[in-house]
This record gives structure tokens, sequence and C-alpha cells, in this order.
């Protein structure tokens, strides 16, 4: 069957072309993105052959849910496949029902075009690694672009070819749920995971069927919503944008990411989904991006609750502005889609032909990168998914991986790693719940099959010690919240006990207990999309749990689950041992165990600062100094001075801030040169010893800081980290080689710049660090 349809349509473009060839007039929809495609002819002789209706057909995503067996070829969606009313379908699973409905399209539809059919695999397929903002707490780039190779391997082996990830939003408000799916605060940071996200996605070779098309998301500003409620407006200068939150778009697009999704937020009080400086003018022409752009679900349709005008005023004002596919357009919650739309749009002069044809070249172009065209059935081995989906080996890998990720918060008098030995008690609604342990968006994983806190730490202890288990509390006190935040099959059931009885049996088995586990926290389903926060501390029955059994006088290691940077003041004063676990994945209960009795040294360190008060949000390591900074180094108040009457202006635990069981030594901090020109380097050094008691790793942490600047300049910047393994009693020597590319950035006039002048350099721990050497910079 594939080599019959791969004959149809050669002889179908050579007829085409020469067709083509005898026409005076070009098309001039072919735009300079398009001019550079390798693929033009092909796009061209099918555009020529298209109906109005089949172009805006290419061009639509649509709701279809998970597609029953045979449904494809009966329901609505399918008629409309096979009418070419359909670009592509997401969120189906399994290649039996992505092999049914691609057979309409490519067999049944008049120009047998085929569907791309993506998926939100965000952190894994159905072997799951921890949430996104946990993945970015290991520091390790080559085991994230693993991630993303390995999800890429699974997903494509079960239908899948395109995924809407990585997420880089750049957020310092951790009230934005949806601060778990990003890289935390930092551009720098989140540009190299950009990078590696999508080179682990795509690995260079979108032709080979074990890759998928990467899109990039939220363009552009998402996470930096007001009030870090979720949707809403963004209101930010141009400088602040290139030097603070574009930079890890920008490094996607460099990787050569296949596609971009427009975020829900306005932008200089466009919505992005209609904002042709955004989509256009800084995306394709600054950035010389040729991929397409997909809205997010229902993106079009919202532009009008903006204010942005009628169904067929947002419509074309999202083409004309580069939107490419509409996603979830014809959902029931939608009627201003393209497919509805787009049409009378056209007959009422409010978009071109040309813009339309656009937008179908990108998106065929995108199914012959893909070689949808020569193979439409590529990714339908049945036999793939039974031998790389979920396999013992990646399993292995997520253990590893969560393990990784974790962060050890406080260890007083190295309560941590814990023995083996005596009764330990585990309590807390998080300790023995599988369906949670994945986190949000986890959307492919068979959650019944992680592994559960409880298990994994029964299969490590074995015999040699005894485990007492009880629930000891809701999630909280309130049951609707609760139901918010464990939707999506996520539930911690309620067993009709009272909250009293509930903390009672935790009583009960803390007093026989040499040890107490409180694992306690989020729910998966407390952050993500939709699940912003006024308060984000641990909820208060929760805490209730928490504060009688550290009366019970045993010594206690609080197993933190989170999706966000948490307000942890009290409980960073009387735990004495806090494990920051986020969501780990797929082997949650094994890896967290693989932590907690030292087989895994933490090494992980926090890509979000923690704040002490939800008051001080937004709160990031990066910021600028005032007229009126704090004289003092110790928080102390100051009248008439930039800082709170009731706080102090530092986090509880900021960026790079990470412990382990091991400690590490500073010293020999040198640098090359002390004055360089602007084609000059300077090489920032470091020796590194173990002087604790179990090998390690540590992620060494550079800093820099422009003294002065034509426009105000932030009092630290991240430009460089290395992890880097060390056995105990060892030094290892870290270099690390700066060029003025690193001084660069954004001034008033958007010029990417590095100015004379001196300059600070950091080496360090974590974002702390007053380890620091100076420059200049020459011309």
């Amino acid at each position: 069957m594939t080599n019959q349809l791969t004959s149809k349509f050669v002889i179908l473009a050579i007829i085409t072309l020469i067709f083509t060839s005898c026409k005076t007039e070009t098309n001039s929809a072919q735009s300079s993105s398009v001019d550079k495609n390798p693929y033009a002819a092909q796009v061209d002789s099918i555009l020529a052959l298209m109906t109005f209706e089949e172009k805006i057909g290419q061009l639509n995503l649509p709701v279809s849910g998970d597609i029953t067996t045979g449904q494809g070829t009966s329901s609505n969606v399918g008629k409309k496949i096979k009418d070419g009313l359909v670009g592509g379908m997401f969120n189906i699973k399994s290649v039996e029902k992505i092999k049914a409905v691609q057979k309409i399209a490519v067999e049944e539809s008049r120009l047998k075009i085929p569907l791309l059919f993506g998926m939100d695999v965000i952190h894994g397929y159905e072997t799951t690694f921890p949430i996104p903002l946990g993945l970015s707490s290991s520091w390790d780039l080559e085991l994230i672009e693993k991630t993303a190779r390995m999800a890429a391997t699974e997903a494509s082996a079960d239908g899948i070819n395109w995924t809407f990830s990585p997420m880089v939003d750049i957020s310092r408000d951790p009230r934005w749920g949806r601060v778990s799916e990003g890289n935390g605060e930092d551009p720098y940071l989140g540009s190299r995971i950009a990078e590696a996200m999508v080179k682990g996605y795509q690995q260079d070779d979108l032709s080979k069927n074990n890759t998928l098309m990467s899109c990039v998301k939220h363009f552009a500003l998402y996470g930096a919503s007001e009030a870090g409620r979720d949707y809403n407006t963004v209101d930010m200068s141009k400088i602040r944008m290139y030097n603070e939150y574009l930079e890890p778009y920008k490094a996607a697009v460099d990787a050569g990411v296949g596609s971009v999704m427009a975020s829900f937020n306005e932008i200089d009080g466009v919505p992005a989904t209609g904002n042709k400086w955004l989509l256009t003018e800084l995306l394709r022409d600054d950035w010389g991006f040729n991929g397409f752009v997909v809205t997010d679900y229902t993106g079009i349709y919202e532009m009008m609750a903006h204010g942005m005008g009628s169904e067929e005023q947002v419509v074309s004002q999202a083409l004309n502005a580069g939107i490419d596919m509409d996603m979830a357009g014809d959902s029931r919650v939608a009627s201003a889609a393209f497919i509805k739309s787009l049409k009378g749009a056209y007959n009422k002069g409010l978009v071109s032909m040309v813009e339309i044809d656009t937008a179908v070249k990108r998106m065929l172009t995108a199914k012959y990168e893909l070689g949808l065209f020569e193979d439409p059935y590529k990714y339908c081995d049945s036999e793939r998914a039974k031998k790389e989906v979920f396999t013992t080996e990646n399993r292995a890998f997520a253990r590893k991986v969560g393990a990784e990720s974790m962060v050890l918060l406080k260890n007083e008098n190295n309560l941590l790693p814990l023995k083996k030995e005596g009764t330990i008690a585990l309590i807390g609604p998080l300790a023995n719940n599988a369906v949670n342990m994945a986190g949000t968006w986890s959307v492919a994983t068979q959650q019944e099959k992680s592994n559960p806190f409880l298990s994994g730490l029964k299969t490590i202890v074995g015999n040699t010690a005894n485990i007492l288990y009880a629930k000891g509390s809701n999630i909280d006190y309130d049951l609707e919240l609760e139901k918010r935040a464990t939707m999506f099959n996520k539930d911690i059931p309620r067993d009709g006990r009272t909250d009293q009885q509930l903390l009672d049996e935790a009583l009960s088995i803390a007093k026989k207990a040499d040890v107490i586990i409180a694992a306690i926290g989020e729910s998966a389903e407390f952050s993500g999309e939709s699940s912003s926060r006024t308060e984000i501390g641990i909820p208060q029955v929760q805490k209730d749990l928490l504060n009688a059994l550290l009366k019970t006088g045993k010594p206690v290691v609080l197993v933190l689950f989170t999706g966000r940077p948490l307000e942890l003041v009290e409980e960073n004063e009387n735990v004495p041992a806090i494990l920051n676990v986020w969501f780990p994945g797929s082997e949650a209960g094994l890896a967290i165990s693989d932590v907690l009795f030292g087989y895994v040294n933490p090494s992980g360190k926090l890509t979000a600062t923690f704040p002490r008060s939800v008051g001080q949000i937004p709160i990031f390591y990066n910021h600028k100094n005032t007229g009126r900074p704090l004289s003092n180094e110790e928080g102390k108040f100051e009248k008439f001075k930039s800082n709170y009457i009731d706080e102090r202006n530092e986090p509880l635990y900021p960026f790079g801030y990470g412990l382990s069981y091991t400690k590490f030594d500073y010293s020999n901090f040198n640098i090359s040169n002390h004055s360089i020109t602007m084609d000059g380097t300077i090489d920032v050094s470091v020796d590194v010893t173990n002087s604790g008691n179990y090998d390690g790793k540590e992620v060494v942490q550079l800093y820099i800081r422009d003294v002065v600047g034509s426009v105000t300049r932030p009092l630290k910047e991240l430009k460089g980290f290395q992890k880097i393994e060390i056995k105990k009693g060892e030094t290892k020597s870290v270099t690390f080689k700066l060029s003025v590319e690193d001084l660069k950035f954004y001034n008033s006039n958007l010029d990417f710049v590095a100015e004379p002048g001196k300059f600070h350099v950091f080496v360090g721990t974590d974002s702390t660090t007053k380890m620091m050497k100076e420059f200049e910079l020459t011309k």
C-alpha cells in the first residue's frame, strides 16, 4: 500500500509541475522561508490541486478525544478526515487507533494527505520522569536530553509524531500552577534545557521513525501572568522581554524546533495568537524560524473575550499574524475556528489567498519533513510498541532520573541517610497513592502502574526493618478543594473516618517507631494548568499532622511532594530533615527510597526560589538593585530602605540551593586575565574538594555582574554550570571559559551589546555565593 501511495504522489507531482510551469503568473504566497524549502516543488504540486475547503482543512487540529477502535470511520471526525477537512489530531493513543484514522486520510480522502498526530508528551510517555520543574533541578543536560529521547522513542512507537513540548516559559511567581511545567526562573539555564529537549525529541533527523517533531511553548511570556493567575494579562517592557524572558524560546528555535505554540496572554495589548509583531516580525523575520505555528487550545476563539472583535475578525487577525494551525477551534466551546469562519473572512477581504496558501505550505512541509508522504504508516508498527514502551530498561532509567532530581533542603545532625533497621513509620496522604506519583501533565502515563512510596520503601528495606503505615490525614480539610486538586483520575479516596480518627491512628503507629517519614505536600493536580494558588503553603490539615508527629519527640523526615516552590518557614524551623521530591514519575517509590537510604546521594539544586512569604512574590535571584538597598547583610529592617517591615528580603531557599550527604569545599578560585578585549576570552577556575564521608555530585555555578551599564543590570546572572562527580577525599578542578558573548545584553535600543567596563565573576554552590573576582572588558 505504501509503494502504491508513493507512486501516486510522484505521478501527481510530475503532472502538476508541468501544469504550473506553463503558468505565466507565479504564486506570490511563497515566502522567504518557503523559498529555502527542499520540498517546495512537491508542496506546490499538491497545493495547486486543493479546493479552498481542503486548504483550510490542513490548518485544522480538531478535538477528538481518544477515539475507540472503529469509531474513526463512523464518527463525525472520520467524515471530516475523509472530506479533507482535518490536518492533524491530538491525544489519540495506540498504534491501532492511529493507523485506523490515518487510513481514512491516505486511502479515502480525495488528495490522500496524511495527518499529524500530536500528544502532550511533557515529561515522558508511559515511562514518566519527574515533572519538568523537578527535572530541571537535576542540572544535568545530558540526562534531560536522554529523557526527551526516550519519550520520543516510546511515543513514536505508539503512533505519535508530534509533541507539545518543551514548555520553556520563565516564571518568577510560584502562585502560577504551570511553574511545574517549566524550568524555573533563569533564562540561561532555561535556554540550555530548551536546546537539550529539542535535540532529544528531534535528534536532528525527523525522518527517523523514533523521533518526534517538537513544539516549543508558550510563545511568549506566559509565565509572567499578573498575580500568578493562569491565562491572566502579561504586561512588560520590551527590554525586559529580551533580557529576561525571550531567550529560552530563541534557544529552541536556534536548536531547530519544528513548531511553536502561541500563548494565551496578551503582549503589548494584543493577544499572542493575533500578534503579528510576535509571530512574524520577531519569530520569523528576526529569528529565522521557518516551521509552523499552532494555537493553544481554542486560542483563536478566546481572542473575542480579549476584545479583538467578531469571529471573522479574530480568525483573520490570527492568520495574518502568522498562525498556521488552529487547535480545537471546532470544539463545542468554540465557534471561531478556521474551519468555520475563514471562508467568510476571505470573502470579505479580511484575509488573502496568499496568507492562506503560506500557512498550508508550512503544514504540508512539516508532513514531508516527518516522512509521512513517503510512508504515512511509519509510526504504526505494533511490534515496536510491544518492545519499546514502558520497558524494564526505561523504568530503571526513570528511577535514576527521579533520584537525581530531588533536592535536600535540610539535614540537621545528618539524620539522613536513614539506616535500614528498627521500626520506620511512613505516614501521610501521599505515602501510598500510585496515581499521584507522576504529577501533572502525565496524560499517557498508566497511573496505576506507577510505583507508590510505600511499595518502594518496602522493596528497599526488605526484611531488615519493620515498616508501619498510616494515611494520617486527607489532602485538605476542604473536600471541594481536595476534589479540584485530585482531578483527572488522580483521586486520593477519603475512607470515611474523621480527621481526628486519621490523626489518632497515625500517632499510635508513630509511638512505635524509631523514625517517622511524613509523606505530605501537594497532590499532583494542586499544580499545573488552571491550578493557581493564593496561598502556597502545605495544606493546613497536613501541617497539623506534621506538627503532631513532631510533638512525639521522634526524629521526623519530611518527604515533600510539590509542583511549585512552597512557603516552608515553619517546617524549616521545626523539621530536622526535608527532602523535596517534586513528583518523581513512574518509579517514584523506588527513587525516593534510594535517596532516603543513601543508595543515591542527593545532588539536585533548586531552579526556582522558595520564598519566606507569599508577600515577597515575585521573588528571584537575578533581580536588579534599587537606589536604596539595605546596607546590612543580616536582613535587619532599615527605615527608608527597600525592605519590608514584617519580613526579611531574602528567600528561604535561594536559586541554585541544594544540600548533599557529603561536604564540598571550594578553593583556588582564579581567573586567567584581569582585562580582556572584545574578541578575547577569560578562563575561570576553581578547585572543589569532597571533604565529607560520601561520594557525591556537585553543581558548580558561575555568575557574573555587569557593574556599570547604560541600563541597569542584574545583581547576578548565571552564565555557566558544571555538574561533577567527586569521590570522598577527592579534589577536582573546574574551568569555565567566558567570552564576550556571555557579557552581552539588550540595551534600550534592543541592540545586543557588550559594554566596556568592570565585571564581577562569582563561583560557588548556589546563587548566594560571595566568592568573587573582578575583570575589565576593554574596547
